[in-house]
This record gives C-alpha cells, sequence and structure tokens, in this order.
C-alpha cells in the first residue's frame, strides 16, 4: 500500500529548482516550500526572491523563510501542514529538531558520490581535483553532515573541458529524476538503506572563499588547468601577476611553447598569453580584469600593454 506524503520542500539557489518543479509535476503534495529570506540586491536594492519561492509562488505552494531555524514557531508550523517526509536540496544544515520528526524522514540531494566530496562545494572539488567521474547521491539526514545512509547514487563522467559550471548544470537536471525515484521508492516502501563506506580515503569538499581561488604557479599546468575549470564561472579563479587583479574563467594547456629563457609571461601582445608554471606554461583564454567585463585574451592584450 502508498503511503499517503505531506511533503516539505527545502531549497534556496536555481540548483533545487528542477527537483520542485518535478515534484509538483507528477502530482505530489507538495504542502510547503521552506527558502532563504528575501535580500536586497541590484542598484535599488530592490528585495529579490530566491529561485526556489519564485517557483513556489508560481504553483501557489505556502513559502515559509525562517531566519533561525531552531526557532520554535518554525517547527510549529511545519507540525501544522502535517508534515511527514522533509526533502532538502541546497539549502542550509538542518538542526535534529527539524530533519528528525517528519515521521519518514528527511532526504538529501548532494552533488557527488557520497562518501566522496562531502561538504558545501562537491562539484568545484571534483573538476579541482581533476576527478573523471562525480555522481549525486540522496541519502537520509544524520547529525554528522552528508553521513548519512544512502538511498539512491547516480554516476555522471567528467570530461577534460568540463568546467564546474557545464557539470553543475547537468547534475541540476539529473537530480531531478534521482529525487523523483527517492520519493517513489519512500512511497512505497521499496528503498533499501546502504551505509556509507568511511574505510576508503576521503576527499573532503569544503566551502571556497576567494583566498582559496588565488591560482598558485607552483603547481603544475594540469594542477591549473583543473583549478581554473573548477572555479569557472563562479567564484572564478583570479590572480595579479598581470599588473592588475584579473579572474581567470578559461585556460588551456598549450600545444607548443615559444622559444623563451624562461620568463614569466610569454605574449605577442595579439593573440596568446602565457603564464609560467611549475612545469612549462598555461595559456591565458578568457579573463576579466578588476573593473571591467569579461573579455577574450585578444581584447585583452589589444587594451593591456605588458
Amino acid at each position: 500500500m502508498k503511503r499517503n506524503l505531506n511533503i516539505v520542500f527545502m531549497g534556496t539557489p536555481e540548483f533545487a529548482v528542477p527537483s520542485l518543479e518535478k515534484l509538483i509535476e507528477t502530482n505530489y503534495n507538495i504542502v510547503g516550500v521552506v527558502t532563504a529570506p528575501d535580500k536586497p540586491a541590484g542598484r535599488g536594492l530592490k528585495m529579490q526572491y530566491s529561485p526556489v519561492k519564485e517557483s513556489a509562488l508560481k504553483h501557489n505552494i505556502p513559502v515559509l523563510q525562517p531566519e533561525k531555524l531552531k526557532d520554535e514557531v518554525f517547527l510549529q508550523q511545519l507540525k501544522d501542514l502535517n508534515t511527514n517526509l522533509i526533502i532538502v536540496v541546497a539549502f542550509r544544515m538542518l538542526p535534529e529538531m527539524i530533519w528528525s520528526f517528519p515521521e519518514y524522514g528527511t532526504f538529501n540531494l548532494h552533488g557527488s558520490l557520497l562518501p566522496q566530496y562531502r561538504g558545501a562545494a562537491p562539484i568545484n572539488w571534483a573538476v579541482i581535483n581533476g576527478e573523471k567521474e562525480s555522481g549525486l547521491t540522496t541519502f537520509f539526514l544524520k547529525k554528522k553532515i552528508d553521513t548519512g545512509d544512502l538511498i539512491l547514487q547516480e554516476k555522471e563522467p567528467i570530461s577534460e573541458d568540463d568546467t564546474a559550471g557545464t557539470l553543475y548544470e547537468r547534475l541540476m537536471n539529473k537530480g531531478a529524476g534521482l529525487v523523483l525515484k527517492t520519493v517513489q521508492q519512500i512511497e512505497t516502501e521499496s528503498f533499501t538503506l546502504t551505509p556509507q563506506d568511511n574505510s576508503q580515503e576521503l576527499k573532503p569538499a569544503p566551502k571556497i572563499f576567494r583566498d582559496n581561488c588565488k591560482i598558485d604557479f607552483s603547481k603544475t599546468t594540469v594542477e591549473i588547468y583543473n583549478f581554473v575549470r573548477g572555479l569557472s564561472p563562479y567564484p572564478a579563479a583570479w590572480t595579479d601577476k598581470l599588473g592588475k587583479t584579473c579572474k581567470v574563467f578559461t585556460s588551456a594547456i598549450p600545444v607548443s611553447i615559444p622559444e623563451n629563457n624562461g620568463e614569466e609571461i610569454l605574449t605577442d601582445q595579439k593573440t596568446f598569453l602565457y603564464l609560467k608554471t611549475a612545469d612549462s606554461y598555461i595559456s591565458i583564454v578568457e579573463l576579466q580584469p578588476a573593473g571591467k567585463k569579461k573579455m577574450p585574451v585578444d581584447a585583452f592584450l589589444r587594451g593591456y600593454k605588458l
């Protein structure tokens, strides 16, 4: 016999929207959506809704935006909705009083093949580390972050040309299907739980800050190439090696290097810009000087004499 689900969906950014939309399309009972409070944005500081709130309002679903998740008023609101399943996609860490109360539990969609890449930035770190494969995991929440029992996983190959942005797009859309399958299995009590294997060497995925995004030219060309694409398009790798701070969105591994005496910068001032690395050079393809728009390297070289 199928369970009668009253689902509360928790999420904020665009990554969560396809999962919410997929559940609505398949007529699941979404009794409420929880998302981040509105915040001022733009020159006029107009209050901006999160992508998840925009989606919920479009479908006339009640929206909750608590400032504090441990607020007992918020917990009572969830109970008043007769919530018996919570789904979390790209949201804040939940206190135990929230994730533990629904009858059928609280599950999360995570952008890696757990237990690898636990943390806030799994997509970025998989690309930065040059992985050939990533994926998605749904799991029930436990006290320690990203450690709960696995429900479903789906693999996704990473190509040498992928950026964090292209992998993000694919996982965002695939994630909607995995969330739906997970809900269907919870609804029919047909899921099997698998404890996470902590015996393997685990790679973390901590939150990325601006200081972590500076390019370290003591690393190899391949390491820097992976670093740039793992931070593209956001938050973007950067360097101050060109006389001013520049974000670097696209780089390449040069096929051949002009004759040189080990100079830090190689350029013809027209078409190419190579920066010295630990073992060779990295080609800068697309960049953004501070205060300017993103531009291809030839446009940069026309305006900035090195």
